[in-house]
């Protein structure tokens, strides 16, 4: 297959003058890459972004890389945070390489839409995925989204590089780019079943040259052997204590399949929904692009060359395939599938087809449809309806985990106590103590305790997360019984993270522990002086 320039799938669909062409890419970018930085920079870390900190701070490289064997990710991105971590760590700082991974992913697809498609698609295609309310948040977590997303979105391009210009060298950084993707997340385990489909497809057509195809089979089978590896060191052990099956009914309890109470077709139909909706954070405009979607496949499939070229039916394949396994590993309870950031890898096969739907459909005057595209956009980031765990731009600003941490540092004083549940005993550990005061491995009791300085903090069991209203005096019974507290003592609640907002009841049962109001920063942050009975 030629370059797009002079084989292109579909006939080009140009709304803009070709010299703005040309200067929008970069325009785009530019502002894509200013509006991570000020995420990076305005909002408190996450419970999850802080557990990835910490389980990062070990004393040397082999120590690292088994803290990360009981956690639910291949060790890559914790191990480069461990050395990261020597040159800064304030969040701007930890969170930088993740903004410049998920500004360059962007930049990876558009350069592989405008290879295989058009110009404008793959203008609209970079335009979507910078401004995609989903794909911003996680381009700005101390996680390892954004990095899979860059290593599979540089296997993709670099393939086909590799496959149109007999280029071994692009085979084989395509291949490098898919291992560092699978040490890095588990979802990069159906990327590289995508692109293995869609390559040995690509290569029989193309008919390609034999050391091209020989540089990428040896590259898949370095694959093959990572995963082998992770799944001996890693996958076997998190089955056996129950990771999945616990993820499965928390957190991940909607996107994930249960037998006996939804047909198997519903939760496929209910998940799609969900994951079009996670994408633009707005359930119409979710319903929307999957209808776009859905058009554009059409569109592929009735390409008038499509008779005589299997150009069109490659990416059709490419655009569906994933979501099909996805699907099926949903139903069978092996990987989640729907409004989660676990599916965001099925951007690069979701947004291309997005935008040949929406160049493909036609509009007079030709600056409406930019005009509209921009608009969406912007409404879907201003007044955004998420799906998962979330936490308000207002909320998770930093100055107030900076004024809740100054509070309890001016108002506990020395020798005080601090109960706190997981999530929030994660955040005390980066924000008031300075290290870790949470439990990661070893005996898990129902409350851990730390020093945090002059005072403790008593965490409570990460299997239970938070606090809950039913359970909240057990837990004060189970501490006082454990650490031989007395009655009439003093305890600072520490609460934070996702679950905070909507507790009416637990904050019902501070009143009835001597704390007539609680001290809130914000919607997802609360402190609060309880008296031992």
């Amino acid at each position: 297959m030629a370059s797009s320039t002079q084989n292109p799938v579909l006939t080009p669909s140009r709304s803009f003058p070709i010299n703005v062409h040309k200067r929008w890419p970069l325009l785009l970018l530019l502002s894509g890459l200013g509006i991570r930085l000020w995420f990076a920079h305005a909002f408190f870390l996450n419970p999850d972004e802080a557990l990835h900190y910490l389980l990062s701070l070990q004393p040397d490289l082999r120590m690292t890389y088994e803290a990360t064997l009981p956690t639910s990710h291949p060790p890559l991105y914790i191990v480069f945070l461990h050395y990261w971590g020597y040159v800064g760590h304030s969040e701007f700082f930890l969170r930088l390489p993740s903004v410049l991974a998920g500004t360059a992913f962007c930049w990876f697809v558009f350069r592989w839409v405008k290879l295989v498609v058009d110009e404008y698609a793959a203008l609209v295609c970079l335009a979507l995925l910078l401004f995609s309310p989903s794909l911003i948040y996680v381009s700005t977590e101390l996680r390892q989204y954004a990095f899979v997303l860059l290593f599979s979105g540089a296997s993709l391009y670099f393939l086909d590089v590799g496959v149109m210009k007999s280029s071994v060298w692009a085979m084989i950084i395509s291949g490098v780019s898919l291992w560092l993707a699978l040490l890095t997340h588990y979802s990069a385990t159906l990327v590289a079943l995508t692109l293995g489909v869609y390559a040995l497809w690509r290569i029989i057509a193309a008919k390609t040259a034999r050391i091209v195809a020989a540089t990428w089979a040896a590259t898949q089978a370095v694959a093959l052997g990572i995963v082998v590896l992770l799944f001996e060191t890693q996958i076997v052990q998190l089955k056996t204590r129950g990771r999945f099956a616990m993820a499965a009914e928390t957190y991940l309890k909607r996107s994930s399949f249960h037998p006996g109470q939804e047909h198997a077709l519903r939760f496929l139909f209910r998940a799609t929904i969900r994951l079009f909706h996670y994408f633009f954070s707005q359930g119409a405009v979710g319903v929307a692009a999957l209808l776009l979607f859905i058009f554009a496949i059409v569109v592929l499939l009735r390409n008038r060359r499509f008779s005589q070229s299997s150009t069109s039916g490659q990416l059709v394949l490419l655009m569906i395939f994933p979501l099909l396994v996805n699907g099926v590993l949903g139903l069978k309870d092996l990987y989640p599938y729907g409004g989660t950031r676990h599916s965001s890898y099925l951007a690069m096969f979701i947004f291309p087809g997005i935008a040949i739907g929406l160049t493909r459909l036609r509009s007079k005057p030709a600056w409406i449809k930019p005009a509209l595209i921009g608009l969406v956009l912007l409404l879907c980031n201003l007044f955004p309806s998420p799906t998962g765990e979330y936490i308000r731009h207002a909320d998770q600003n930093r100055k107030q985990m900076e004024s809740a941490a100054n509070f309890l540092r001016q108002n506990a004083g020395p020798g005080s106590l601090i109960v706190t549940d997981n999530q929030g005993g994660l955040l005390l550990s980066y924000y008031l103590c300075g290290s870790k005061v949470v439990p990661f491995s070893g005996l898990i009791q129902h409350f851990s305790e730390a020093t945090c300085g002059d005072m403790r903090v008593f965490s409570l069991d990460p299997r239970q997360w938070i606090f809950h209203a039913p359970t909240f005096p057990d837990d004060l019974r189970a501490l006082k019984a454990a650490f031989k507290l007395p009655s009439g003592q003093h305890l600072w609640i520490f609460q934070s993270g996702w679950l905070v907002d909507n507790e009416a009841g637990f904050r019902a049962e501070l009143r009835g522990y001597g704390c007539p109001a609680t001290h809130d920063f914000g919607r997802n942050i609360l402190a609060c002086e309880v008296i031992l009975p």
